[in-house]
């Protein structure tokens, strides 16, 4: 009699244990889906840091609705919209200096779009570069709904590399932000494009430790739904997330690098920085700011950004 109690009791645990496991995929899927799409019915962007404990605990479980990115400004110059041809049709702002020392190509970050790449861009104008503000995959201008965090979007940089080169550009600079520089890290590492030099902020160290940043915003453990919505993100979109990894992608890096962080980042730690710093094969210098979150530091730290940044472009012409 007794034996027969302890096997309903370990069957009944194993039936809750499998309906827990169950209902967390089926959570991660949600998550997966709304980390990696764009709605275009939803008008405002939701910020996690801002959410109180009632509308994080249905965010957690149902995931939130992305708004689509859009273009709110255009540049103050002259310039040319152009559509270049990668896994979907992308748009850019092609805009030109007489006497260019060359072009940097511009790369925005997750929710993004290439107008908050505008005052980045007149620097590099004042500077005597050519610039391409690009939408990637999802945002602005350009086809689709969908966004993986870099991965697919690094054979959009590629692209971009080959459209400017293929205008016998050969002093090639790529610049990104958050995402925007994962993507270029993949591109470089997947696709072997060889720019003359990259300027990288605030990249994150693996997928994996970006969507567990998501949980841990929200105040929740990241064991082991962050795991799951790894998984599933990816195999939603078509790839393997769990190898999406910029600080591996740093390996394979040659070209001079110009690193940057703000120290109080509550979206890439400092350890993911100082491996990705470890890890790049060339000439690289990294650049902090103290009083600096997550983002564009030509927007919050601007004097300091373009005395890095000219410094950094002065170094590498040679």
């Amino acid at each position: 009699m007794k034996h027969t109690t302890n096997r309903r009791f370990l069957k009944r645990i194993l039936w809750i244990g499998a309906f827990i496991f169950i209902l967390m995929n089926i959570i991660a899927i949600f998550h997966g889906y709304k980390f990696t799409h764009f709605d275009t019915t939803v008008g405002e962007r939701v910020n996690a840091d801002k959410l109180n404990a009632l509308q994080k605990t249905k965010m957690l479980l149902f995931g939130t609705s992305l708004p689509r990115p859009k273009n709110t400004d255009l540049p103050a110059q002259p310039y040319e919209t152009v559509t270049i041809q990668s896994n979907v049709k992308l748009e850019a702002w092609y805009i030109k200096v007489a006497n260019p020392k060359g072009t940097v190509l511009l790369f925005h970050g997750y929710q993004g779009n290439k107008s908050v790449l505008i005052q980045a861009s007149d620097e590099f104008l004042k500077m005597g570069y050519n610039t391409l503000l690009a939408d990637f995959m999802g945002s602005g201008g350009s086809e689709g709904n969908s966004t993986t965090i870099g991965a697919i979007e690094g054979t959009e940089v590629k692209d971009c590399f080959e459209f400017i080169k293929n205008k016998r550009e050969k002093n090639i600079v790529l610049y990104g932000s958050s995402m925007g520089s994962a993507a270029v890290m993949k591109a470089i590492d997947e696709y072997k494009i060889s720019p003359k030099a990259i300027i990288i902020g605030c990249p994150f160290g693996t997928m994996y430790a970006t969507v567990c940043r998501r949980f841990e915003i929200l105040g929740v453990p990241s064991f082991p739904l962050a795991g799951m919505l790894t998984f599933w993100g990816g195999i939603e979109n078509g790839f393997w997330a769990f190898s999406h990894n910029p600080q591996e992608y740093a390996k394979s890096i040659t070209c001079p690098t110009l690193l940057l962080y703000g120290e109080k980042d509550n979206r890439v730690s400092r350890a993911e920085i100082d491996a990705i710093y470890t890890n790049l094969a060339g000439h690289k210098t990294l650049q902090t700011f103290p009083d600096t979150g997550h983002g564009q530091y030509v927007d919050t730290d601007h004097d300091t950004w373009v005395n890095n940044v000219k410094g950094f472009l002065k170094s590498t012409d040679h």
